[in-house]
């Protein structure tokens, strides 16, 4: 079967739950998307709000403090909220890039150790994290331990350690000084295979049709790593051509939506992964648009989904949310946006801040717009 390009953009909507609102509990439908980025706190909260009816932030603030919903870095080596039983095997199929990401470097090696000195003191730091410890009280530990500072080491085992954020409080459950806790199961490096082909299978049903080169933009691991993995689930995945021609990989049963159903518009969070989740972006992101909401230093700005597609961006501002779209949209588009922001607005003020206001720096470096709108 050929596919084409708008019938892939409506497969990814509806598996990310962005052509309607659906009713799950908050841990499901963190499993159901596989990952929520969580580089900014509010933005897993956000996304959520996107794709479930009735979707309460309490909800997500008791699944983070009873750990089942956890944080941790895992794909592209960036902090990502994943439902607790999926993190061993998302995170042990993860292991050796995060491993090489920190370990590799002129900044671990600074410190004086070697690879095999970090990997003997992770069952010393489990232990001194069963309880969460700040980052502070950890460098303090590692100090002792060695009798000195050791520059680099504790920048590497946040990373690739079997760790989780600890929630902190706050309006988002994390604030802007993390703690750390030790996660509760792993899984061993002799199941690294198996871990990367479930991996594998959960991002096509979640992401799917796609291709090795969109699995490896989704996870960061190597396309022969990808590619050896497809193989091995011959009889569990099937292959489908994109629009040029391309293999792209399937679920057999996933929803293919028709391309000619409506997609409602969407206000989403920094970082949503559907942004994030593919080699080729034209699948959500007009290319002529793609710099200007993924920013030169990786910042990925909160985007108007239109018909499916990113045609712009929002900021809270006084008074509601400012919508600047990047080309002309209809008054009833409009309409809609602003029954989408009208509601965003309240749900912001009832955790009585304003996100993502570091970055409003981007709206001063002339946004190119069609038109900018308060809603």
């Amino acid at each position: 079967m050929r596919l084409t390009a708008r019938r892939l953009n409506r497969a990814t909507l509806g598996r990310q739950m962005l052509l309607e609102r659906e009713s799950l509990a908050v841990a499901d439908a963190v499993r159901r998307i596989v990952a929520l980025q969580a580089q900014e706190a509010p933005s897993p909260y956000l996304a959520l709000w996107n794709r479930l009816t009735g979707f309460e932030p309490e909800d997500l603030d008791a699944a983070f403090a009873a750990r089942e919903v956890v944080k941790a870095p895992l794909m592209r080596i960036t902090l990502h909220a994943v439902h607790a039983e999926d993190y061993p095997g998302f995170h042990n199929a993860m292991r050796r890039s995060l491993r090489a990401a920190r370990l590799g470097g002129s900044r671990f090696a600074s410190s004086g150790l070697s690879v095999a000195d970090a990997d003997a003191l992770l069952p010393h730091l489990a232990e001194f994290v069963a309880r969460p410890r700040t980052g502070a009280e950890i460098e303090g530990f590692l100090t002792t331990r060695f009798g000195e500072p050791r520059r680099g080491v504790w920048w590497a085992l946040r990373t690739f350690a079997p760790l989780h954020h600890a929630p902190t409080g706050g309006p988002w459950s994390f604030g802007v000084r993390p703690s750390f806790v030790a996660a509760w199961t792993t899984s061993g490096p002799e199941f690294e295979d198996e871990s990367v082909r479930q991996l594998v299978l959960r991002y096509l049903r979640a992401f799917g049709p796609a291709s090795v080169p969109d699995l490896a933009q989704f996870t960061m691991l190597r396309r022969p790593v990808l590619l050896q993995a497809v193989k091995a689930l011959a009889g569990e995945v099937e292959e489908l051509k994109g629009p040029d021609g391309a293999t792209l990989f399937d679920v057999p049963g996933a929803p293919l939506p028709a391309e000619d159903i409506a997609a409602p518009p969407r206000l989403l969070p920094m970082w949503d992964n559907v942004l994030l989740a593919y080699s080729d972006r034209n699948r959500v992101i007009p290319p002529e648009y793609r710099p200007l909401v993924i920013r030169r230093n990786g910042d990925v700005l909160p985007t108007l989904l239109v018909d499916g597609y990113i045609a712009g961006v929002w900021r809270p501002v006084e008074g509601g949310i400012e919508a600047t779209a990047f080309h002309r949209l209809d008054e009833e588009v409009w309409r809609e946006l602003a029954a989408e922001a009208g509601a965003l607005a309240a749900f912001l003020a009832d955790r009585g801040t304003t996100v993502y206001r570091r970055y409003g720096h981007w709206w001063t470096k002339q946004m190119p717009s069609a038109e900018v709108r308060l809603l």
